[in-house]
């Protein structure tokens, strides 16, 4: 009996010339989309402190807007004449209170170290820790720690050198926040043009919610801030510690900044009532604690509700990354980078990619009538 044939098994299509020009060009468009994305990642990292100078004007900008809206909406005044005015109030407030702060400065601050040196000595005497230092201080060769004249002179050239730098950025800062004050439409439109027509829209009422969030932010801080200085004026006045005015205006500086700045602000407030008693210390740091919990708790949660609800471990993570990676001024700006970085995932990617829409917190701002936002 004849055995049935086998099966004939398919052999392989040939491969055809265009299918192995088109797998190759798909490995050169792949290759050049991932070279594409490293070269850009590389040039956002090294223009990383310009864009935050950048981003540090648009803040700026949207702080004078909000002052130029509401001076135009008080008074009738023509919006470029409402802006020159609110710069104008603002730069001769700040050269007023500089005019004020630096001669206190330089008057009180011999007498704050002599003060502080003479309140350390009864410290070290009531806590019997004065003859260890002298025996410590005995085995130790001042040669080794005092820094030698080479390196007191790149400390000086380094500090100088920082100065200037600081003073060149703030003035960059200031103008480019002005001309994004005069003209944010010029700036929304110009954008808006970035994207392929049927996105237009889209992009610009992002751009319009990103720029209403960090107005609200900014008139919250600002509020928590003023309301911060004033608070610590008046009590460290009751207190009769020097140099009151001046803490109180680094108190309402490093406010912009939450968690990090109360706790640096409190530190020369409890290095200069330490001068005075450790009880006046004490003091100071109840009046502190008490001022931060009112800030927290109260001012900040209230007059921030129109803008943007951040967690706090959210807040802390993003000012410890960017503060390892872009350094102070990371450290000051990562609030409202974070809180623009929610608005922009709220709506490029939970409503856009997840479909969900669901009202969020972070995104009320955006979901309240117009005219009440603006």
């Amino acid at each position: 009996m004849a055995e049935p044939p086998s099966p004939r098994r398919p052999q392989p299509r040939p491969r055809r010339p265009s299918q192995d020009r088109d797998f190759g060009w798909q490995v050169v468009e792949t290759t050049a989309i991932v070279l594409g994305v490293l070269l850009l990642a590389s040039l956002l990292w090294f223009a990383a402190d310009v864009l935050l100078l950048l981003f540090a004007a648009v803040l700026l900008a949207t702080l004078l807007r909000a002052a130029t809206n509401g001076l135009v909406a008080l008074t009738g005044l023509a919006d470029g004449l409402a802006l020159a005015l609110v710069v104008l109030l603002a730069t001769g407030g700040v050269l007023g209170l500089g005019w004020v702060l630096v001669p206190q400065v330089i008057a009180q601050i011999p007498e704050l170290i002599e003060s502080l040196g003479a309140t350390l000595g009864e410290l070290e005497q009531a806590l019997g820790v004065g003859e260890m230092a002298r025996d410590l201080a005995d085995g130790m060769d001042l040669a080794d720690i005092l820094p030698s004249p080479s390196g007191l002179l790149g400390g000086a050239t380094g500090l100088i050198s920082s100065t200037f730098g600081a003073l060149a950025n703030l003035v960059i800062v200031s103008v480019v926040g002005i001309y994004l004050a005069a003209n944010p439409e010029l700036y929304l439109r110009g954008v808006a043009r970035l994207v392929p027509p049927g996105k237009r829209a889209p992009t610009r009422d992002l751009l319009e919610t990103l720029g209403r969030t960090l107005r609200w932010w900014m008139v919250g801080q600002l509020v928590s801030m003023t309301a911060v200085g004033l608070l610590s004026y008046i009590g460290l006045s009751l207190l009769g510690l020097p140099l009151a005015l001046t803490l109180a205006v680094v108190a309402f500086f490093l406010t912009f900044i939450p968690f990090i700045g109360p706790l640096l602000s409190a530190i020369p407030v409890i290095l200069v009532a330490f001068s005075q008693s450790p009880t006046v210390a004490l003091y100071a740091f109840l009046l502190y604690t008490a001022i931060q919990m009112l800030e927290g708790y109260v001012l900040t949660p209230n007059v921030q509700r129109r803008s943007v609800s951040l967690p706090p471990a959210l807040t802390i993570a993003a000012q410890v990354l960017l503060g390892v990676l872009l350094g102070a001024l990371g450290v000051t700006l990562a609030t409202p980078l974070a809180a623009a970085g929610m608005v922009a995932v709220n709506r490029l990617y939970v409503e856009e990619v997840l479909e969900d829409d669901e009202p969020h917190e972070s995104t009320a701002s955006r979901t309240r009538p117009r005219a009440a936002a603006d």
